[in-house]
């Protein structure tokens, strides 16, 4: 369960804030000044800390500072009142994840709590603060396999080229691309990054380009995208997929002109920005099911680098497991944790489906409840042996478990369509809906009309 330190002077917006979060499933922790949320963040781990920017004392930046300077790992989120776009910068170019301005509902603190937890595991444990040698190091593992991907990424980190980074979930995209940012010339600006899947639509096309006060509902002030906030930097778009074909277009612009527009604005802006995207999925089947724009594909697969599951480098296993023991043991102290070789040796023999953030979660798990100093192979077990179950067929068609519904009533709309030759008013009657709903469906599909005199005749 991820864990949120709030501070803030004012009681009733700790309140208020801390009871939004909890609702939702977080374990919150409440400081009123950025003196004791110091104090609380030195002796407990935290996933977010949400901070005011104007408090009595030290304020909300210069709490940034010392969470830095203590090299304390965790996301923070700004929220302030006084928000300006020299504040925004500022708070960013100090260590800070986001911004949040008040007023804010708690869609937009959800969503923004929600990708700074989801950016902070980064599943190799790096920090805030590390030299290019030190994210090297970070990348634990002598396979072939590792070798071969950190010399692409002293090859490639150099470059201001466009980089494509495939793999599954949890091998670590998210540290290559950082990686990749500490290795380039870039290096001295803080690495921005968007997880695409936590946001909506609207809110997405936002967080890139920023806004205009009155752009739409909701919109109160001026707010500053990632791409402006990444001027000089890199950008890295987190699962890329998950951004609609309306914005893909526009990604597309950007990428081929180097401008783009604030929401509600007309006037653009020079964007010299490197472009990282990241995917768990296979984008040649993207774009052949119509769900990726090919022209953006190709914009973005400049450089690709592909991921290595954890099951095709078990000889790394060992030394990650033991760098990950070594991490709880310094967040936890007391009596140091350690594997025994019959725990290592299962850990070897398992498939690991999670990769290694799955790996990370079962060591860690392992120090949190041993009852004694060394974690045997029978700790390990009850969590490890579903990977000696034979996966059984399925008996009935099952819809994949990764598959949005917009993507679903699409491949329905699509595969009616087909079905009916074209024939737009036999599909609209097909699928229960009308004629005017599905052609505006398709256009957002990019399917192009048939000529009149086709469907008359037919």
């Amino acid at each position: 369960m991820p864990r949120i330190l709030i501070v803030d002077d004012h009681a009733r917006a700790r309140e208020s804030v801390a009871r939004a979060l909890e609702s939702t499933g977080y374990r919150v922790h409440s400081c009123a000044s950025a003196v004791e949320g110091l104090a609380h963040l030195k002796c407990h781990t935290c996933d977010v800390v949400i901070t005011d920017l104007q408090m009595p004392g030290m304020d909300g930046l210069e709490f940034i500072q010392e969470i830095v300077r203590l090299a304390i790992s965790t996301q923070v989120l700004m929220v302030t009142a006084h928000a300006s776009v020299g504040t925004a910068v500022e708070a960013m170019r100090l260590g800070a994840f986001d911004y949040l301005e008040k007023p804010f509902d708690i869609d937009r603190l959800e969503s923004a709590v929600a990708s700074a937890c989801s950016q902070g595991r980064i599943v190799t444990g790096e920090h805030r603060g590390e030299t290019v040698g030190s994210s090297d190091r970070s990348m634990v593992g002598e396979s072939l396999a590792m070798q071969s991907l950190r010399r692409q990424i002293s090859q490639i980190g150099r470059t201001d080229e466009t980089v494509l980074i495939c793999g599954e979930s949890g091998v670590g995209k998210e540290l290559v691309a950082r990686s990749l940012h500490m290795a380039s010339s870039r290096a001295g600006k803080e690495l921005v990054s968007l997880n695409c899947p936590v946001l909506s639509e609207q809110l997405t096309e936002s967080e890139l380009f920023g806004h205009r006060r009155g752009a739409f509902t909701g919109a109160d002030a001026d707010r500053v995208g990632r791409f402006e906030l990444a001027q000089g930097s890199t950008l890295l778009l987190d699962e890329i997929t998950e951004i609609n074909l309306g914005l893909q277009a526009k990604l597309l612009r950007v990428l081929q002109e180097r401008t783009f527009e604030p929401v509600g604005s007309s006037s653009s802006i020079q964007a010299d920005v490197r472009v990282l995207a990241s995917t768990n999925r296979d984008l040649r089947q993207e774009v052949a099911r119509g769900r990726f724009r090919e022209d953006l594909f190709y914009r973005l697969n400049v450089v690709p680098i592909e991921v290595p599951p954890l099951r095709n480098r078990r000889e790394d296993i060992p030394h990650l497991a033991a760098h990950f023991v070594a991490q709880a043991n310094a967040r936890l102290g007391g009596p140091p944790r350690e594997l025994e070789t019959n725990a290592i040796e299962l850990m070897v023999d398992y498939h690991w489906p999670g990769n290694v953030r799955e790996l990370q979660n079962v060591v860690t798990r392992a120090c949190v409840l041993a009852d004694r100093e060394s974690i045997a192979a029978d700790t390990l077990r009850p969590w490890l042996e579903v990977s000696h179950e034979t996966p059984q067929p399925p008996t009935e068609p099952v819809v994949p478990l990764d598959i949005t519904l917009a993507d679903l009533e699409r491949q329905v709309i699509l595969a009616t369509l087909e079905r009916h030759a074209g024939h737009r008013a036999r599909t609209a009657a097909a699928l229960g809906i009308g004629l005017r709903t599905l052609s505006g469906k398709l256009r957002t599909y990019g399917v192009a009309p048939r000529e009149r005199a086709l469907e008359d005749a037919a």
